[in-house]
C-alpha cells in the first residue's frame, strides 16, 4: 500500500473509534432508536434520489439494509444506553469478525483454515473475558445486546459479499434509505412518540454534530473510503487496520468521556486484537514467512564445525 492509502486506513480506523464515542454523546440527547433513524436518514436524503439505482437485486439491499442498519445498529445504539460503555462496546462489537467467518462457512460453504480458527477462538476468549469482567461492573444485557450487534454484523458481512455490490456509494446510499421508516416506527412503539418528539424540540448543538458526524462521516465517508481501499487492495493487506479502531476507540473514549478500564479488560483487549490479527494473515502469508525462515536456518544447520 501506498503512504497515502496507508493514511487513508488509518484515518478511517480514528473515525470509526471516535464514532462510539459520538454515539455517546448522541444519546444524551435522543432515544436510542430515534438516533439510529436519524443517522441513516442523514445518509440517504437526498442522496438516494441522485446516485441512480443500487446495481444489484433489491433483495440484497433490504436484507443488508435490515440486518445491518436496524438489527445490528439498533442493538448497538440500545446496548449503549443501557450501559454499556463506549470504548468497550468499540472492542466487544469487533466479534463479528468471528461470526462472520462463521456464517460464510454455514451460508457460503467457506472452509477457514486453521490458523484462522485458532486466531478467532483466542478472539472469542478475549469477548468472553471482557463479558466476565463487564458481569461484575455493570449490566450484563447492556453486553449481551452489543454482542447480538456483533452478530448482526456477521450475516450484514456474508450478505454483502453474495449480493456483490459494484458501485460502493450507490450500495452505501441504497441499504441506509432501508432502516430509517422500520427504526422511526419500532421508536414510536418502543419509546413512545412524546419522548420522541420532546428530543427532536430540545434538540442541541451537540445533538445535530453526533447525527451528521455518526452519520455523513463515520457511514458515508468511512464505508466508502474502505471500499475503495479493498477494490485496490487485497483484503489481506487492507482488513488488519480495522484492529486499530477499539485502540482509538477506547483511547477516545478515555480522553473525552473520563472511561477507565480495569485490568481484566485490558487482557481481554490484547487477546481480541491478537486473536483476530492472528487470523486475518492469509496462509499464503504464513508460507511465504516459512520460506524465508527455512533457507536461512539450513545453512546453519549444515555449517561444519570449526576446527581449533
Amino acid at each position: 500500500m501506498t503512504p497515502r492509502h496507508i493514511a487513508l486506513a488509518v484515518l478511517v480506523a480514528a473515525v470509526w473509534g471516535l464514532n462510539f464515542v459520538l454515539i455517546e454523546v448522541g444519546l444524551h440527547d435522543f432515544p436510542p432508536l430515534l438516533f439510529c433513524a436519524l443517522r441513516f436518514a442523514v445518509v440517504a436524503l437526498p442522496a438516494v434520489f441522485l446516485v441512480g439505482s443500487p446495481r444489484v437485486a433489491w433483495r440484497w439491499v433490504l436484507g443488508v439494509g435490515l440486518t445491518l442498519g436496524v438489527v445490528k445498529f439498533g442493538l448497538l445504539f440500545l446496548g449503549m444506553h443501557a450501559g454499556m460503555p463506549a470504548g468497550l462496546s468499540s472492542l466487544v462489537v469487533q466479534g463479528q469478525a468471528g461470526f462472520t467467518a462463521l456464517f460464510a462457512a454455514g451460508l457460503l460453504g467457506e472452509r477457514p483454515a486453521r490458523l484462522r480458527v485458532a486466531g478467532l477462538a483466542v478472539a472469542f476468549a478475549g469477548i468472553a473475558l471482557a463479558a466476565v469482567d463487564r458481569g461484575a461492573g455493570g449490566p450484563a444485557g447492556a453486553f449481551a445486546l452489543v454482542i447480538g450487534a456483533a452478530v448482526a454484523w456477521g450475516l450484514a458481512n456474508v450478505l454483502t459479499r453474495r449480493a456483490a455490490p459494484p458501485d460502493a456509494l450507490r450500495w452505501m446510499v441504497w441499504v441506509s434509505a432501508v432502516p430509517p421508516l422500520p427504526l422511526l416506527a419500532l421508536s414510536l412503539l418502543v419509546e413512545g412518540p412524546d419522548a420522541d418528539w420532546a428530543a427532536l424540540r430540545s434538540i442541541t448543538w451537540s445533538g445535530v454534530g453526533a447525527v451528521l458526524y455518526v452519520g455523513l462521516v463515520s457511514t458515508l465517508f468511512g464505508f466508502v473510503a474502505w471500499s475503495h481501499l479493498l477494490r485496490r487492495y487485497d483484503a489481506s493487506l487492507v482488513a488488519p487496520y480495522s484492529l486499530l479502531v477499539p485502540v482509538f476507540g477506547m483511547s477516545s473514549a478515555a480522553l473525552l468521556l473520563g472511561e477507565r478500564f480495569s485490568l481484566t479488560a485490558g487482557v481481554a483487549t490484547v487477546l481480541v486484537i491478537a486473536g483476530i490479527g492472528l487470523g486475518a494473515v492469509p496462509a499464503t502469508g504464513w508460507a511465504r514467512l516459512r520460506r524465508r525462515v527455512r533457507p536461512a536456518a539450513a545453512p546453519a544447520a549444515g555449517r561444519p564445525a570449526r576446527q581449533g
